[in-house]
C-alpha cells in the first residue's frame, strides 16, 4: 500500500444534488460512469460528495494515485468541462496507515 495520495475537492455551481439531478443528469451519469472507470483501474480510489453543510453548493472529493491523474480527473471531469464547477484543488494527502 502507498502511503501517498492526491486528493482532488471539487465546488460545484450547483446549490444541492436535487438540482443537479433535474438540470445536469447527463453531466452526473457521465461524471459516475467515468469515475467508476477509473476505479476499476486502479486510479480512483475512493470519490464521492460531502453530506453537509446542506446550504453551500455541492462539494466533492476524489482520492487518486498520483498528481497527474489526479490533475486529469479534475481537468477533464463533466461538470468542470461543461462550466459548473466553481473551483478545485489537488492536494497531497498522507496515509497514516501505510
Amino acid at each position: 500500500m502507498q502511503s501517498r495520495y492526491w486528493v482532488v475537492q471539487m465546488t460545484t455551481t450547483f446549490p444541492s444534488f436535487d438540482r443537479v439531478r433535474v438540470e445536469a443528469p447527463d453531466l452526473m451519469a457521465a461524471h459516475i460512469a467515468r469515475s467508476r472507470e477509473l476505479h476499476t483501474q486502479g486510479v480512483l480510489l475512493m470519490g464521492g460528495a460531502f453530506l453537509e453543510p446542506p446550504d453551500r453548493p455541492v462539494q466533492t472529493m476524489g482520492v487518486l494515485t498520483s498528481r497527474e491523474a489526479a490533475e486529469a480527473y479534475a481537468r477533464e471531469d463533466p461538470f468542470v468541462v461543461a462550466g459548473h464547477v466553481a473551483e478545485w484543488t489537488v492536494r497531497e494527502w498522507a496515509n497514516m496507515f501505510a
